[in-house]
């Protein structure tokens, strides 16, 4: 028997993806016209003996998160629930806190992974590989090729060529270790919270010494990092184990970077989900209304929006409930890894740069009015605004 657990963060953790995470939580954003978690419950869902899905964050139980759950529940006839944490603990910190309720029912392995990434999550086989490679109470990192400059953004990995072994790991190396990375993505078995509770209990005793020494023991014992604080530890010790995929994968940290994951996503509903397909890189939401002559690409239109005639809309998210007038261009600049190098991964950008706004997507949030004929450029406007005349390069408070 198997389970999934979906690690969700929470509410101060979707702040590159402000203003759309004021409307929703950040892992239901919809990328390629589903919740972002979709489609990691629809992949966990199709895997045999997987028993249940748990969500694991600190957001408070709310109405989107309750109403994802229980539709996805029926549409995909698997249990799903979520363990709200009582703060942030890290994501091993997170688990090792409900490992009764990841342990429950005797699986002999899970899945952990990150909400915010975009997967073809091949899942069956990171089980085959687990089954072919090391005992069979081997770890399993899924990885994939960075180019060497951007590898230095994530969790790298150095691998044994032989025997897939990880015999070197590293969280955001300051200097090149290797072009692995780690893609968020983990097959345990239970034994990893032997390795977890360790750091537990070291945590705890330096905890009780630094309250001794200068009072001062704030920080928690179950904040725990499963890179830094377990893989670190792990690597050459003959346990923990790296399948490479050569499929599509990339974070998605920022609005930007979800227009990006719509579009790997839309690619595969060729094979997929046909019948989702609308346009180049387009998802359009309910109750959306689009009129003569509009023409949108590389955008996510957000339900109750209304494009009105002849209006342009290019690498733009539209918020819910907005309207953009006739005649009017909103336009963004894509935020794409380099299409010459196929290792190239989308960067993660920053809000501003050398005192200005970086070119990046334009997002209206919810209810944002653009009046006709006006140009919004490379823009970024909060919600409840009703514009007059054309931006470029703002934020618009």
């Amino acid at each position: 028997m198997l389970k999934s657990v979906i690690l969700i963060g929470g509410p101060q953790k979707g702040t590159r993806f402000r203003p759309l995470s004021f409307e929703v939580p950040k892992p239901l954003f919809p990328v390629a016209g589903v919740p972002m978690l979709q489609h990691h419950v629809e992949e966990c869902a199709k895997v045999p003996n997987m028993k249940e899905i748990l969500l694991i964050g600190f957001y408070q139980p709310n109405e989107e998160l309750t109403r994802f759950m229980s539709s996805a529940q029926q549409e995909f006839k698997i249990s799903i629930r979520y363990l709200q944490e009582y703060a942030a603990l890290g994501t091993g910190g997170g688990i090792y806190h409900f490992r009764d309720q990841i342990l429950s029912g005797g699986p002999e392995a899970f899945f952990i992974m990150n909400a915010d990434v975009c997967s073809e999550f091949p899942l069956p086989e990171m089980l085959n590989f687990q089954k072919e490679h090391g005992e069979s109470s081997s770890f399993v990192i899924l990885g994939t090729t960075a180019n060497r400059k951007q590898s230095m953004n994530y969790g790298c990995i150095v691998e044994n060529q032989q025997t897939n072994e990880v015999l070197h790991y590293v969280e955001k190396p300051s200097t090149f270790v290797s072009d692995i990375i780690n893609c968020g993505i983990y097959l345990f078995t239970p034994e990893i919270f032997q390795h977890i509770g360790a750091v537990f209990q070291k945590n705890q005793q330096d905890m009780l010494l630094d309250e001794q020494t200068n009072g001062n023991g704030w920080h928690r014992a179950e904040a725990i990092r499963l890179e830094q604080d377990i893989f670190t530890a792990l690597a050459g010790q003959g346990k923990l184990y790296v399948y490479k995929t050569p499929a599509i994968w990339s974070q998605i940290k920022s609005a930007g970077s979800a227009i990006y994951a719509s579009r790997l996503y839309l690619n595969q509903y060729h094979k997929t989900h046909p019948e989702r397909l609308l346009g180049p890189n387009v998802s359009i939401g309910t109750g959306v209304t689009i009129g003569a002559g509009v023409r949108v690409r590389e955008s996510i239109i957000l339900h109750g929006a209304t494009l009105q005639d002849h209006s342009c809309v290019l690498n733009c998210i539209v918020g819910w409930d907005s309207t953009i007038g006739k005649w009017a261009r909103v336009e963004g600049t894509p935020s794409d890894p380099n299409p010459n190098d196929p290792y190239a991964k989308i960067d993660s950008e920053t809000l501003f740069r050398d005192g200005e706004l970086t070119p990046s997507i334009t997002i209206l949030g919810c209810n944002v009015t653009i009046p006709a004929e006006v140009i919004i450029l490379n823009s970024i406007v909060l919600p409840y605004k009703d514009l007059n005349r054309s931006f470029k390069n703002q934020i618009i408070l």
